[in-house]
């Protein structure tokens, strides 16, 4: 199966961790998202990729090179981000006249899923959730798909398209598509015609998720860091402790009294201790540091990022190169026990997780002693100054 993965996108609503790399480039459980997306679509039968870059394209290019996992990768370039049809127009130029997949780079299915959609094509992955208004939602008759509907008022089912596709090979004549009320072009536009000329299999995923906003990446590398083994390769004290699901890559160092409870991954050059605490699903990337008596919880550091002394990170994501200064202090939960809110595009919106702390864009420096309120943001190289306190978000904060 030739198979299109779209990773054209900015990830505007993953900003300020999108501010200087493409959203599928983002660190999952130590490999970018779309590595994943990749990797599960080779394990189903994938026999050609083509991957559609826009912003940023060389990290995507750089990473997969010609070939992935042996699988040979093509690029095809969507010089404006004007829609998902647009993008898969970009990649059909790279094309067999067969049928072709179509995956979301910046989405997790699960292989097994996947293999079947892939043997059932014209199909579409298909999923259940409780409030299907807020996603497009597919009209089904016998386990054929009549239609998409985008965000309706009255769902004609509670079953969501994910964005997972296999066309015929006449699809690729459909991609002239009209603007839809948006302003995009849609690929649900090219479904809807298949459903029209020829049957649709609805094809359940058993696990799926949609990596958009911030804590949806902390749910990815939960997902991901699940699936790890423990493997010991990097330099690990006689006096540290590592319980269950560890890794420890080579060039990686875990010093005296230190506790780390997986799932966790430590990258090439990452140090932790002494005396620090790491639990929950948390990545710790390259040349990271964990400093004396610091606690990370269930939190991605990414690559560069320092947490020095006597410090808490709970539920967060770092950038690159940040630097909290010792004794930052991070709150993940709110008095009332209610949904953490975090700013996504200007606007607050619920996480619906209960404990969640602060998202860091790159370089971002904190003085010693701040504390950080649960679901605030800080742009790319923001400061705070020494005992400072930060209840809200500032986007513009320097």
């Amino acid at each position: 199966m030739q198979t299109l993965i779209l990773a054209a996108g900015q990830g505007t609503r993953m900003r300020p961790l999108t501010e200087q790399r493409p959203k599928p480039m983002l660190p999952v459980a130590g490999q970018p998202l779309v590595a994943h997306t990749a990797t599960a679509a080779i394990d189903a039968g994938a026999s050609r990729l083509v991957l559609v870059v826009g912003y940023e394209a060389e990290a995507v290019r750089s990473f997969f090179g010609s070939e992935f996992k042996d699988v040979p990768v093509d690029y095809a370039v969507q010089d404006q981000q004007r829609g998902t049809a647009d993008a898969v127009r970009a990649g059909a130029t790279k094309l067999d006249n067969k049928p072709f997949a179509v995956l979301n780079g910046d989405n997790l299915y699960d292989g097994e899923s996947l293999a079947k959609l892939f043997d059932r094509g014209p199909s579409v992955g298909s999923y259940q959730v409780a409030s299907p208004s807020a996603y497009g939602v597919l009209d089904i008759e016998d386990r054929q798909v009549t239609s998409v509907i985008e965000k309706p008022d009255t769902p004609p089912s509670n079953v969501i398209n994910t964005g997972a596709y296999v066309f015929p090979a006449a699809a690729q004549g459909w991609l002239d598509v009209d603007s839809s009320e948006r302003g995009e072009l849609e690929v649900t536009d090219v479904l809807n015609r298949a459903c029209e000329e020829t049957a649709v299999t609805a094809v359940p995923l058993n696990r799926w998720l949609d990596v958009g906003r911030p804590w949806e990446l902390l749910e990815a590398n939960e997902w991901k860091l699940e699936e790890c083994r423990r493997q010991i390769n990097g330099e690990v004290h006689a006096d540290a402790e590592l319980r269950g699901p560890v890794i420890v890559e080579s060039g990686a160092t875990v010093d005296a009294g230190v506790v780390i409870e997986g799932p966790a991954r430590l990258q090439a050059g990452a140090t932790v201790g002494p005396n620090a605490y790491v639990r929950g699903a948390t990545l710790l990337g390259p040349e990271t540091t964990v400093g004396h008596s610091v606690e990370v919880k269930n939190s991605v550091l990414m690559e560069g990022a320092t947490v020095g002394h006597l410090s808490y990170v709970g539920d967060s994501i770092l950038g690159r190169d940040v630097n909290f200064g010792a004794g930052t202090t991070v709150a993940n939960l709110r008095h009332d026990e209610a949904p953490i809110t975090c700013p996504v595009k200007g606007e607050l919106v619920s996480t619906g997780r209960r404990k969640f702390g602060v998202v860091c864009g790159d370089a971002v420096k904190t003085g010693i002693n701040t504390s950080l309120n649960a679901g605030v943001v800080l742009p790319g190289g923001a400061t705070t100054a020494p005992n400072e306190t930060i209840l809200k978000s500032a986007a513009n904060r320097r």
